[in-house]
């Protein structure tokens, strides 16, 4: 659990022209062979691919091809790495579609991460959801219990419902899941026995408590 930093090249302004560049091959923007330019972009390239491996655990050649193929196959969840622990699936999916878009091999494609923030806060709100107390107690700067976030949607919910797994989500969201054509449960990615929600009257009792508490 603690961050390291590495390999991190010689680039430290928006546009830098060089003629021997030096890094790690799979990491290197695949533009800057014939443009000679390393970019802000060429910075999402190489994020792109380090996030494509923390979810899988592959190694980085081809990897995002590799990611690109299971999502379109529906077998993401046979390549992701669980040796962390286990994933909810729809994060997983967020995750690695975050991933490709940063990997595109041409840079006017690729994530701009200022307008992607919201998402890699939910990610981390989600994420802080399952570590340890004390970095749990880090992370959730609000105060907020765990269990009153929809794991969908990654905020308070107004209208629990729950699924055919056992989890509880905003009602909203776990439609729009189920209507999209999803017949597997958002965090695990088994088959759900059937589609029905049961309202949880009961979580929805305490949440609206608590908000009168903490407005």
């Amino acid at each position: 659990m603690v961050s390291k930093l590495t390999d991190f090249g010689n680039k430290n302004t928006f546009v830098y022209h060089i003629e021997h560049p030096r890094g790690t091959f799979a990491y290197v923007d695949p533009e800057f062979p014939s443009s000679g330019e390393l970019t802000v972009k060429s910075d999402v390239y190489s994020f792109g691919i380090i996030v494509l491996q923390l979810l899988t655990g592959k190694p980085p050649l081809n990897i995002a091809a590799d990611v690109e193929d299971a999502i379109k196959g529906h077998s993401l969840h046979l390549i992701i790495d669980d040796s962390a622990g286990k994933w909810p699936f729809v994060q997983a999916v967020q995750l690695a579609n975050l991933g490709l878009r940063c990997a595109q091999i041409h840079r006017r494609k690729r994530a701009n991460l200022e307008s992607e923030w919201k998402l890699l806060e939910s990610l981390m709100k989600a994420a802080s959801l399952s570590v340890s107390p004390r970095f749990k107690s880090q992370l959730d700067d609000k105060g907020i219990p765990s269990y009153f976030i929809c794991p969908i949607f990654q905020e308070v919910m107004k209208d629990p419902h729950i699924a055919a797994d056992g989890y509880t989500y905003e009602a909203e969201a776990i439609k729009a899941w189920l209507e999209s054509g999803h017949h597997t449960s958002p965090m695990t990615n088994l088959p759900l026995p059937h589609p029905e929600l049961t309202p949880n009257y009961a979580l929805r009792s305490v949440i609206q408590e608590w908000l009168l508490k903490h407005p």
